[in-house]
């Protein structure tokens, strides 16, 4: 059996990272959380794209290498393996997808942070953000993800575990399997997806 993995708000937390340093990236602009449920910086915190701009050239780099993985991401993936399931990570992670230097230089940073935080995998996928066909052509039976847009639409052809966030709190759906740890997701696996 397939997983697929994303990284961003699944292997690692995205959404309090990012209210955590935009907070103190934009208060010198006298802005602060405004919608706390937002997906994208610059709806949170209410700001131009310009603004947004300067903050992720701040602190992109730092938070694709510096931010650990969830607690127990790897050991459950681990445990997985030795199950017999493949892991496919999936990513649609900034700049991954460019075929030019800095593509490539994020793409060695994704694959290096994957090593430090001990995230075993079979294959690794740079996609787009919409990672439906990712999923088909690669013949995913489950995918773990955060992100509504790509919930809702793989959540039609194959279960997906939504990891918990506040952006996310719209996915239901008899497909969906919401989960709000790494335990969480392994036991989703192996009761009620398994039996489904």
């Amino acid at each position: 059996m397939r997983i697929g993995i994303d990284i961003d708000g699944v292997l690692t937390d995205f959404e309090k990272w990012q209210l955590d340093f935009g907070s103190k990236f934009f208060i010198k602009y006298n802005k602060n959380i405004v919608v706390p449920d937002g997906y994208d910086s610059d709806v949170i915190f209410d700001v131009t794209k310009e603004m947004d701009s300067e903050f992720w050239e701040k602190y992109l780099y730092d938070y694709a290498k510096n931010e650990p993985a969830r607690k127990f991401a790897g050991e459950v993936i681990d445990i997985l393996k030795e199950k017999g399931y493949e892991i496919y990570i999936i990513t649609a992670r900034y700049l991954t997808d460019r075929d030019d230097d800095l593509g490539k230089n994020m793409r060695l940073i994704v694959k290096e942070w994957l090593k430090q935080n001990k995230i075993n995998y079979d294959k690794i996928i740079f996609s787009p953000e919409d990672k439906f066909d990712i999923c088909k052509d690669n013949n995913i039976d489950i995918m773990i993800e955060d992100k509504v847009d790509n919930i809702n639409k793989i959540s039609k052809i194959i279960p997906v575990i939504c990891f918990n966030a506040s952006y996310n709190k719209s996915c239901i759906g008899n497909n969906i399997f919401r989960a709000h740890t790494w335990y969480d997701i392994y036991y989703i696996l192996t009761n009620k997806i398994k039996n489904n």
